[in-house]
């Protein structure tokens, strides 16, 4: 199944929203269970699109400038990717959605300890999504197929065309079907007419349907707000996840910068023990 579409695929207006994702991001999974629940009460349709934070981050110094075990995390979410560009060539946009769906519950809902993280985006596991999935076991090849690349890279480019390149996962495209949001959307540059996008919300745990409907109201009234480009804070609850051992109702909170939590790098390890 060699790569053969080399740029992103145009944005459709069948869909309401662009969510660009990378599967081991565990705020993309959170904030995707969020947009789903969001779409099954303003019966929006969401285009499952892709960002590779591998790609992303190709230049940069992985030994230096993040945590020891996001080189290996990043890969595993370049090969599913690559195995979820082969689907949507060959079976069209419209069964990525169980491809996200499966792939998150077969690792963020895993119990810490089960030892998930080895085994992440191995032809055992892709397998495993594919069946959960309903789809041809077939496209697991793709996992080591580096063709598929160049189409990862020029959506992950065309996601940060729309917000900026100081972003991480998710990038968020919504197009307003009526009204004034409509008419304050078209003012934002990089995406499809009348649209806006926006990096996040990057949440911790996933809202009741109620807040779900809430917080996409207060987000999409500020990213459509003339002027608005950011609104921020770096302490944040342990993602509410099975695999991080993270789901109590006292949480931990932790101090982010540049995309990984404060005090994680070698280097910073290095000075604590000095």
């Amino acid at each position: 199944m060699p790569g053969t579409n080399l740029n992103a695929p145009e944005p459709d207006d069948r869909y309401d929203i662009e969510f660009f994702w990378d599967p081991v991001c565990p705020f993309a999974w959170i904030t995707s269970r969020w947009v789903e629940k969001v779409a099954a009460q303003k019966d929006f349709r969401i285009d499952w699109r892709f960002i590779s934070l591998r790609l992303l981050n190709k230049d940069r110094d992985y030994a230096t400038e993040f945590p020891p075990e996001y080189e290996e995390g990043h890969t595993a979410g370049l090969r599913m990717l690559r195995v979820a560009a082969a689907i949507r060539a060959a079976e069209g946009r419209t069964v990525l959605g169980p491809v996200v769906t499966a792939y998150g519950r077969s690792y963020w809902d895993k119990p810490k300890g089960s030892g998930m993280r080895a085994l992440l985006s191995t032809p055992e596991h892709v397998t495993e999504v594919l069946v959960a999935a309903g789809l041809s076991t077939d496209y697991v090849t793709a996992l080591d197929d580096p063709s598929w690349d160049a189409e990862l890279e020029a959506e992950t480019e065309l996601a940060l065309s729309r917000t900026g390149r100081d972003v991480g996962t998710p990038i968020i495209t919504f197009q307003p079907a009526v009204g004034g949001l409509k008419d304050q959307a078209g003012a934002i540059r990089g995406g499809p007419p009348s649209s806006f996008s926006f990096f996040g919300p990057v949440i911790s745990r996933v809202p009741s349907d109620e807040d779900a409907v809430r917080l996409w109201d207060a987000v999409t009234t500020l990213a459509t707000f003339p002027g608005f480009a950011e609104l921020k804070r770096s302490l944040r609850e342990v993602p509410q996840l099975n695999i991080l051992g993270a789901t109590g109702e006292a949480p931990e909170t932790e101090d982010w910068q540049g995309g990984h939590r404060r005090g994680h790098l070698a280097s910073d390890r290095g000075t604590e023990s000095a």
